[in-house]
């Protein structure tokens, strides 16, 4: 039996930084974003856009044009997200020359992870404010099944991953399994992936209180286990993890609803709503 602890441990800090990290910084951010918020329609329109970016990621013939415009991304991100915590330009933009120094002359494994886990933090802390309870379940659905169709209907999630790799763009999480069922295995996450695990535990602190997201992180966590054990002994493979982290998420709410029609007027394990997450 093939299984592996080390990714969902990772999935799970980095879903629980994220929260933490949102709930400290909530109030520059809304304020930075002007107070806006999307609307159905609108995750609509992101995810066509999505589908529409990898599809051309699958195509285009110069790899170097991935390259550019994902580095160019990633420091942009990088800048904003810094200069948002420390107003100062001479700081923020450290932290994209140390990013491009590394990548050109000192890039491994490491670095990769270390700045995958960085950037998708970034982008999560910095888009949740923009996303509701309504508009973040609608997203989600939206994406899983953009994601099931792009993976095994075009198959072009799996070419513009292929692309990415190749590059060694810190656009996902590669973690050796643990403890190792092969000595040569990886398990690769897309940070798309990670970006809505990370999205939809935002939301569910924001709706119930600190508590109660490190409790969906756990379970989302531990679905995802499960889920990837029996990938790794019955479909080796590409398979969409929206669906894993979907399922995660609906079993965590789910329980969550039942417990509060059961028992209107009791706390379910003590971790009710907590006003705001700081």
């Amino acid at each position: 039996m093939i299984f592996d602890v080390s990714l969902p441990i990772v999935l799970f800090l980095i879903m629980a930084a994220t929260f933490l990290l949102y709930g400290k910084y909530e109030r520059k951010m809304r304020s930075f974003l002007g107070g806006r918020e999307l609307r159905l329609r609108d995750t609509v329109l992101i995810v066509v856009a999505i589908g529409v970016m990898v599809t051309i990621l699958a195509f285009i013939p110069k790899l170097n044009i991935i390259r550019v415009f994902f580095l160019a991304v990633y420091c942009l991100v990088s800048f904003m997200f810094t200069y948002m915590v420390v107003p100062r330009w001479y700081l923020s933009i450290l932290s994209p020359v140390a990013f491009l120094f590394l990548y050109f002359f000192y890039w491994n494994e490491y670095f990769l992870n270390l700045f995958a886990v960085i950037f998708v933090i970034y982008v999560s802390t910095y888009l949740a404010a923009l996303f509701t309870w309504k508009t973040v379940a609608g997203f989600a659905a939206l994406l899983t099944l953009m994601d099931m169709i792009q993976v095994f209907g075009t198959q072009y999630m799996v070419k513009s991953s292929e692309n990415l790799i190749m590059l060694e763009l810190p656009a996902m999480i590669i973690l050796p399994t643990f403890p190792a069922g092969f000595p040569e295995a990886r398990i690769i996450l897309g940070l798309g992936d990670v970006f809505l695990a990370s999205l939809l535990v935002t939301q569910t602190t924001r709706k119930f209180g600190r508590k109660f997201g490190y409790v969906t992180a756990a379970i989302m966590s531990t679905i995802f286990f499960v889920f990837e054990t029996v990938l790794l002994n019955f479909l080796l493979g590409y398979f969409p993890a929206t669906v894993m982290v979907v399922c995660g998420w609906s079993v965590a709410v789910g329980i969550r609803y039942l417990w509060d029609h059961v028992h209107p007027n009791q706390k379910m394990l003590s971790f009710g709503k907590e006003a705001g997450t700081s």
